[in-house]
């Protein structure tokens, strides 16, 4: 069985393209780093099942204040960017949404985030593409301090690329990871949102 929290629904506004929208994300209990996870599972089940790529879900999070900054899940946004050749994922997605709400480069967002901001995602961010493009982990240590923790909920398996070192290179850096896979209910609730569109698993 899923549980789903009861959340109180807020509305966030975000600019795309120069057209203002409401995005509504719900009010979290401060520290709930589960319910946090969960809202990132919500965003992975957004995304296209594919055999060829893992559904990841990521909330970006102003810890002081509480507040949802941004989500995003796998392949959400149109990929290819300009001098930024490949797919978008997850914690990408996260960053251009702030990036184009605040009218500048994703590259450049370190600028504009909270100083205690803290992201959340379904799966160990990359530390390598079968593409050869811009890994995840490359996009969080490019913006300096400005992440401080990074919640993981599970670490990523190996069908694409053999032993994935996101979580140690992270911590390499000095940002600290936190991994919350000790639930086995949890975890196998994440596995299956990640593995959609893959054959089931025996």
């Amino acid at each position: 069985m899923i549980f789903r929290p009861a959340w109180h629904l807020t509305p966030h506004k975000h600019r795309t393209r120069n057209i203002t929208k409401m995005t509504t994300h719900p009010t979290i209990a401060a520290n709930d780093h589960k319910a946090y996870m969960r809202y990132a599972i919500e965003q992975a089940r957004l995304s296209p099942p594919a055999s060829s790529k893992f559904c990841v879900g990521a909330v970006l999070v102003d810890a002081d204040k509480n507040e949802i900054l941004s989500t995003g899940y796998s392949t959400e946004l149109l990929g290819d960017r300009p001098n930024d050749p490949g797919s978008t994922y997850a914690e990408h997605c996260c960053f251009i949404k702030v990036a184009d709400e605040n009218g500048i480069p994703d590259f450049d967002i370190a600028k504009v985030l909270p100083p205690n901001t803290v992201l959340y995602t379904t799966m160990e961010p990359c530390n390598e593409r079968l593409s050869g493009n811009r890994t995840c982990v490359e996009r969080i240590l490019g913006l300096g301090n400005m992440i401080k923790v990074v919640y993981v909920g599970i670490r990523e398996p190996n069908t694409f690329i053999q032993d994935n070192q996101g979580i140690k290179r992270l911590e390499g850096a000095g940002i600290k990871v936190v991994l919350l896979e000790d639930d086995e209910i949890f975890r196998e609730e994440i596995l299956g949102v990640t593995f959609a569109g893959h054959e089931k698993r025996g």
